[in-house]
């Protein structure tokens, strides 16, 4: 019933309830019971709900009463919304959101106050999952312009975070804010060549320097007065590693003569100790080749981890115009060049990239991309902790499977063509090289001596 297709009989789009002597389906009319499941409102056949009527109906008049604001009607900023939902797949969940999801609950509320839908609106109310969603089906359906979400929400969750705080507090961490970190991070978004997630980063930055400015009013000081020696004590203890992010604050107020220059000693980088053995490493890239039990989606991820070393966030972020075949072959590009993968990744690749788009309640934009790990937020993949936690669930531990990925290939290609491949920044791959313990002098200085010959001929 919520499948209807073309009856081969009398061409009209109903449940098919019978088949033919040929084995086609046929209507009930045309199988001769007289049920005909037709919604008396829209005349289209399937999706009953309640007497006469489709859940396509019933859809559109639970939408109106949602989106209906105080003067009675919905407002033309809305209206894309309201297209959205007559467009949904399945009916049915969208009746369900509506009647019984907080989110749903949430945007009416929006409606009913009758203020125009904004950015400036939704950053007002506590920054929750739900105000995510909203925003995003908001984004999506073309209501709301898009933004750089992971930055831009910021403030309005440090404007929620700060009450109940000294208003001294608040009157330096605002400009922190807004002035470095988010004017640094705008910067580096603008010319990054991969997205990358910098938002929670900058809330801890934040938290650590909140932490400092209550200690220090419990020590019955002053910002001005820290001195080494205090700061020292504060950094000293189990959380020394967390809190050496505090030089980013202590930079900020030392240029502008807010404290004394102070020193945060910088922790040494730790070297890897988490990796897995190559034996390790190829019995995991194996089943994900080969095990077609496995989610598909979860063989791609782990093997881009188990075979190239990709961040998690890197991977999310794919989308099919990654994949790309050329004659007989499937490249993926991460960096500056296209890898050429494997038969057998390859052809999981070729599928994954085939699959249509996730049909979600509310559909992916037409701008949006085309995602290879879609996820339940309209316009957005999946996020870093699901896809790690997928990989997880099927013995991929994406940390150690990564390093030992790296270390492999750092093993077997100097740094720059390792971080030109990957997409890496090659002081990363040169740190992974001299991990490696290979010295690449011989091969440059090969290559020096070829690139001369050639230009000498």
């Amino acid at each position: 019933m919520r499948s209807p297709a073309e009856c081969v009989r009398c061409r009209t789009a109903q449940p098919l309830i019978a088949r033919d002597s040929d084995g086609a389906g046929i209507c009930g009319p045309c199988a001769g019971v007289d049920v005909d499941y037709i919604c008396h409102d829209c005349g289209r056949g399937g999706n009953p709900y309640g007497t006469g009527r489709c859940a396509h109906c019933v859809l559109a008049d639970r939408v109106n009463k949602l989106l209906i604001g105080p003067n009675g009607a919905v407002s033309s900023q809305l209206q894309p919304l309201v297209d959205a939902f007559a467009q949904v797949r399945l009916p049915f969940t969208a009746i369900q959101w509506i009647r019984a999801s907080p989110n749903a609950k949430l945007l009416a509320q929006l409606v009913r106050d009758g203020r125009p839908v904004s950015h400036a609106l939704l950053d007002e109310l506590p920054p929750t999952r739900g105000v995510h969603y909203i925003r995003q089906i908001m984004v999506e359906t073309g209501v709301l312009p898009h933004r750089n979400e992971d930055l831009e929400r910021l403030p309005a969750w440090l404007d929620h975070h700060l009450v109940g705080k000294p208003p001294e507090h608040a009157n330096l961490i605002r400009p922190f804010l807004h002035w470095f970190l988010l004017r640094r991070a705008r910067n580096r978004a603008s010319t990054r060549r991969h997205p990358a997630s910098s938002g929670r980063e900058l809330r801890r930055r934040i938290l650590i320097a909140l932490e400092l400015l209550a200690w220090i009013d419990d020590q019955g000081t002053t910002l001005e007065q820290l001195r080494q020696d205090d700061l020292d004590r504060w950094l000293d203890g189990e959380k020394t590693q967390r809190r050496n992010k505090i030089r980013y604050f202590l930079k900020w107020t030392t240029d502008r003569g807010l404290t004394q220059r102070l020193t945060v000693a910088a922790i040494p980088r730790q070297q890897p100790a988490d990796l897995l053995t190559d034996d390790e490493r190829w019995q995991l890239l194996q089943r994900c080749l080969k095990d077609e039990v496995m989610p598909i989606d979860v063989r791609a991820a782990g093997a881009f981890v188990l075979l190239f070393g990709l961040q998690a966030q890197r991977i999310r972020h794919l989308c099919a115009e990654h994949v790309v075949a050329q004659d007989d072959n499937t490249y993926l590009t991460t960096g500056n060049h296209p890898i050429l993968l494997p038969p057998r990744l390859a052809a999981i690749m070729r599928e994954l990239a085939a699959r249509p788009a996730t049909r979600l309640m509310i559909h992916h934009g037409p701008h949006t991309p085309h995602w290879l790990f879609p996820g339940r937020v309209p316009g957005q993949p999946i996020d870093n902790h699901s896809l790690t936690n997928r990989l997880n669930r099927h013995g991929i531990s994406a940390r150690p499977a990564r390093n030992g990925a790296l270390m492999a290939l750092a093993s077997d290609l100097p740094a720059a063509i390792m971080a030109d491949l990957l997409g890496m920044h090659i002081t990363t791959a040169i740190r992974w090289v001299n991990l490696a313990g290979r010295d690449w002098a011989d091969y440059l200085a090969a290559r020096a001596a070829e690139q001369d010959e050639k230009s000498s001929v």
